[in-house]
């Protein structure tokens, strides 16, 4: 994708959503790291439904340890992975307790160090808490940078990498969301709905098709 294809694709995105939004549901960072841990290999939609019961009763690392790793696990026993997780998260809000003072860290190195937080987890939360220009490639952004010719990559990091070099700065903090967002619902997996995509005349695979 040429440089000012690029910039037309993103004007376009956010011309339809000016103002994108991660689906999961928090309402501080405690919350938002706990749900982004929670939704690998899980859906935004399944992690909210286990956190609309674990939130009310455990929203900060103190009321979470409380719970302890057993009573955690029933809260998110729905969702993928859960034994593992709910270990994980423990460990979590032990070293956020007892390094941070029960706060979640601004820094990807400090991030990276919570058990079951990777690079995609910490690119999350310094994006959406934090306002940093990262880019957490999931599945959907993977396939988006590589379908539409924004950033070709064999690997989840080589396309991280290319879109740092390649998104204009001017979009470079909502550009996940909107990667996410359109490959969701839009630029999907088994058929890209590409009679109804608004970027289709920027994207590589849109045009091999007129």
């Amino acid at each position: 994708m040429k440089p000012q294809d690029i910039v037309t694709f993103f004007a376009t995105l956010k011309a339809a959503n000016p103002t994108p939004q991660t689906e999961l549901e928090y309402s501080s960072v405690f919350e938002l790291l706990t749900a982004v841990l929670l939704s690998a290999q899980a859906t935004d939609v399944g992690v909210n439904k286990a956190t609309r019961r674990l939130f009310p009763v455990a929203n900060t690392p103190a009321k979470m340890l409380a719970l302890g790793e057993a009573g955690l696990a029933e809260y998110i026993k729905t969702i993928g992975l859960y034994r593992t997780k709910a270990a994980n998260l423990i460990r979590t809000c032990q070293i956020l307790v007892e390094q941070h003072g029960s706060r979640v860290p601004d820094t990807r190195e400090a991030l990276e160090a919570l058990p079951g937080v990777g690079r995609k987890t910490a690119n999350v939360v310094l994006n959406v808490a934090f306002g940093q220009p990262t880019m957490a490639v999931d599945t959907h952004i993977f396939r988006v940078s590589n379908r539409t010719g924004l950033a070709p990559g064999k690997t989840p990091l080589a396309v991280e990498l290319g879109l740092i070099k390649r998104v204009p700065a001017e979009y470079a903090v909502d550009s996940h969301h909107w990667l996410i967002l359109h490959g969701r619902y839009v630029c999907q997996a088994r058929r890209p709905l590409c009679e109804v995509c608004a970027v289709r005349p920027q994207c590589d695979y849109g045009r091999r098709l007129q």
